[in-house]
């Protein structure tokens, strides 16, 4: 697996609103949702690809199609993207984390906005993302 860049990093919130808070309104983070989505993110951070406040029952919607994270899974605080070259790439990724032993929480799949990821839980319970996002080449 070839790992091009650090694609996205996202905090995971039970508490949208006081993540809000912090993130846009204290620390000033130019970030932005579309109408009537709580994900709250950012393309225009120096030194970062993108950088995203996500609400837990979308990151549970994302890994498992239901709204409520798994109650025998640790709950993720974040999530970490890698980007790869292409679709065929996440896909590859994917069979050779397998192999390798790690269970994912979804095979390389693509989300309406376009991006392919596949992603795993790790030890500590972030969410890791082998991506791509072709608005990210």
């Amino acid at each position: 697996m070839n790992i091009e860049f650090v694609a996205s990093v996202s905090v995971i919130t039970l508490d949208p609103p006081r993540s809000r808070a912090l993130y846009l309104e204290a620390l000033g983070l130019p970030l932005e949702a579309a109408e009537g989505d709580d994900y709250f993110h950012s393309e225009d951070i120096e030194g970062s690809k993108h950088f995203g406040i996500w609400p837990l029952r979308q990151a549970a919607q994302s890994c498992f199609g239901v709204p409520d994270w798994p109650a025998d899974r640790t709950l993720p605080q974040a999530s970490i993207e890698f980007e790869v070259a292409d679709a065929e790439a996440v896909r590859s990724a994917a069979e050779e984390l397998h192999r390798a032993g790690f269970d994912l929480l979804h095979d390389a799949k693509t989300e309406p906005w376009g991006q392919t990821v596949a992603r795993l839980q790790s030890s500590e319970g972030l969410i890791i993302g082998i991506s791509y996002a072709p608005s990210l080449h």
